[in-house]
């Protein structure tokens, strides 16, 4: 139930890693000072239950971003899963768009610690999972298709900013998304805009749609349902620092008995 709506706020996940030495070090991007911070607080619910904790924090400056999230399983949730998801992020911020550098993925509460690191030297997505999954899947991500993905967390951060390629505007176009071992897109479609009301936000809102669409890395079992498929998840996009920036605000995925919704308890962005 939890596995669609988790890869779009955690978008797969916030305190900081630390990020093993599997490159060199030396290219790291370095942190700037005056970069614009974010941070954000979701509670995730079924119906009235809670089931979802989730912090996301990071920086972007005109050079390098930086991002962390947390996933944690809660409430009714709680009681079938003790998902602790920690994700980190470093990376350059080039020609309108994010490129990550090395990515980190760790949940906490598997019985297997097992660590998802991807580097992406010269833009192409290199895993390096320990201990290794049983199947990188059929067929497994190729070379080319790993070519210019980046890792899920990018990809949120991606939605959340309002880039020239973009010509300003958010929820346009595809996201390419490679996790350690699957590939998919994230295909985004505007919906005009809708009124939100909670604790981190009142105000018009961007309907985002984003429709989940597998490329390669899937084993049999796991490959998407058609419902999976054809359902979006829509995201409410509502902007801060004078509209510079989209934050999600609002999350729902019609995954699991009567949906998943995710709602922003404090948004706080700056310099």
């Amino acid at each position: 139930m939890l596995n669609k709506f988790a890869g779009i706020p955690a978008l797969a996940c916030a305190a900081a890693l630390s990020v093993s030495a599997a490159a060199d070090d030396a290219a790291a991007p370095a942190p700037v000072s005056g970069a614009t911070q974010f941070s954000a607080v979701y509670s995730g619910s079924v119906l009235i239950f809670q089931v979802a904790d989730i912090t996301v924090s990071g920086q972007v400056s005109a050079d390098t971003y930086s991002a962390n999230a947390r996933f944690r399983a809660a409430g009714l949730a709680a009681l079938f899963t003790d998902a602790d998801i920690e994700a980190e992020v470093s990376g350059y911020n080039r020609d309108g768009g994010l490129q990550p550098w090395r990515y980190r993925h760790l949940n906490h509460a598997s019985s297997k610690n097992r660590v998802i690191r991807i580097d992406f030297p010269d833009g192409v997505a290199e895993p390096d999972i320990d201990p290794p999954f049983g199947s990188m899947g059929e067929p497994p991500a190729s070379h080319a298709q790993r070519t210019g993905a980046i890792d899920p967390l990018t990809g949120m951060f991606s939605l959340a900013m309002s880039f020239p390629s973009q010509n300003g505007e958010p929820c346009q176009g595809s996201i390419p998304v490679f996790d350690g071992k699957a590939r998919y897109d994230l295909r985004l479609e505007s919906h005009g805009t809708d009124r939100v009301r909670n604790r981190a936000f009142r105000g018009d809102a961007i309907v985002c749609h984003a429709y989940y669409e597998p490329i390669a890395g899937y084993d049999p079992e796991d490959q998407p349902s058609e419902s999976d498929i054809a359902d979006p998840v829509v995201l409410w996009l509502a902007p801060f620092a004078d509209g510079t920036v989209y934050f999600p605000v609002r999350i729902r995925a019609n995954a699991g008995f009567g949906g998943v919704t995710v709602e922003a308890r404090s948004v706080t962005i700056g310099g």
